[in-house]
């Protein structure tokens, strides 16, 4: 297959570099990836400054965009032909709940799928001694499972990896989103001239313990993966809101 690999932690992540070395073993891979960090970047796209390319080495491009550009770029800039595959990742931490909102390595994965190409994001949760090698092994059996038939349409996957010896993982599990417990906190500084300054922080580690979630399987040891879709309606309130306007508009 024609892999096009990237992520938002940068060109020179290990988690990328792991993954784009195991899966050159059987595949044509492309890594695109920006030219440094751009978590959290979330689905934007450049539309107000030139981007640039620029080669690392042999199939392996830096640029100043973010993940969402680098598909783009990826597709129409530098792979041959359309690729088999869009992967986003190895991301240096967990991508579950809420964090699909945020995550540039899912918008990467979305903008796969937006081009109508099989896509999937995976992340190894963990935040430090990160057991790159086992993840990198198990992302491949994932996008060899998802490449066996279609994926359905208008849909791409989410996968998280705990930070586990291969042969220690309980196996996979289909899961929806959970929600994590996030405890923003936003720190006002001085600067040396007087002006004030902001750090966004706080602590994202907490979730609810439902059976079913991506968060559950992890924390049972298996691999999580969540079908994520293009379509964000939420089909479920639409006869609240009907009726709701009804009331009120002819």
């Amino acid at each position: 297959m024609l892999i096009l690999l990237t992520n938002d932690d940068g060109i020179h992540s290990k988690g990328i570099l792991t993954l784009g070395k195991q899966l050159s073993k059987n595949n044509d891979v492309y890594l695109i990836a920006p030219e440094r960090e751009r978590t959290c970047v979330g689905h934007a796209v450049t539309l107000h400054k030139p981007l640039r390319i620029r080669e690392i080495s042999e199939r392996a491009y830096a640029t100043n965009g973010t993940p969402a550009d680098c598909v783009l770029l990826g597709i129409h800039a530098v792979l041959p032909r359309k690729p088999d595959f869009v992967v986003s990742g190895i991301n240096t931490g967990p991508n579950m709940g809420q964090d699909v909102n945020y995550s540039g390595t899912v918008a990467a994965a979305k903008e796969g799928a937006f081009l109508n190409i099989p896509s999937m994001a995976v992340s190894i949760c963990a935040r430090q001694e990160f057991l790159f090698e086992d993840a990198a092994g198990v992302a491949e059996t994932v996008i060899e499972a998802l490449s066996e038939t279609a994926m359905p349409e208008g849909t791409f996957a989410n996968v998280n990896i705990p930070n586990l010896p291969r042969d220690m993982l309980k196996g996979f599990s289909v899961t929806r989103l959970g929600k994590r417990i996030y405890n923003d906190i936003v720190h006002e500084r001085i600067d040396p001239r007087g002006g004030k300054y902001y750090w966004i922080g706080g602590n994202g580690d907490k979730y609810e313990r439902k059976r079913g979630t991506d968060f559950y399987a992890v924390e049972k040891g298996f691999v999580s993966v969540t079908p994520l879709g293009l379509d964000i309606t939420n089909v479920s309130s639409i006869k609240f809101y009907k009726n709701h306007f009804r009331r009120r508009f002819p």
